[in-house]
């Protein structure tokens, strides 16, 4: 795949639009998006599910992706994360359940729909340049402020 990291975390994103989950894709693909290009290991999302949201997803995935259900019920259980892994490629998908912090919270509601055209027009919804910087900031300081990816992430990020 040409754009496997974009292309693999599509699949996920269309699962949870489907479902109607809300959600925005963060992390260092939200920073290339905005102008700090580099290699990604993986794709953070963050995503509203609930309980009823497990099996349809897990049913929509799992011929594609690595999954464990019993991670899923336990990430949702302690607004924490939980990892899919694409087969093919094994590329990961880390999915933050958010808590009810206001940050997180504030973020679903500015995220950014963004327009791909991979063999058609695709599209997801983003972070905010804004709000991938200070997620990037509030990542530096949570890893005790030695984190050189994360602090370059926010100071050469085309976001400003």
């Amino acid at each position: 795949m040409l754009n496997e990291p974009l292309e693999v975390t599509l699949k996920v994103t269309n699962v949870f639009e489907e479902l109607r989950v809300s959600y925005l894709i963060g992390g260092s693909l939200a920073s290339v998006l905005y102008g700090m290009i580099r290699s990604t290991q993986d794709s953070d999302i963050i995503a509203e599910m609930r309980p009823e949201h497990i099996q349809p997803f897990i049913a929509a995935l799992k011929s594609e992706f690595l999954i464990d259900e019993d991670m899923i019920a336990d990430a949702l259980r302690h607004n924490s994360t939980f990892n899919i892994i694409h087969r093919k490629s094994m590329f990961k998908v880390d999915i933050f359940i958010p808590s009810p912090r206001p940050f997180l919270q504030s973020q679903m509601g500015r995220v950014q729909r963004e327009i791909f055209h991979l063999g058609s027009d695709v599209a997801a919804n983003f972070a905010s340049a804004e709000d991938t910087i200070l997620a990037k900031l509030e990542w530096y300081r949570m890893g005790g402020e030695v984190s050189e990816r994360q602090w370059r992430d926010t100071t050469q990020c085309g976001c400003a």
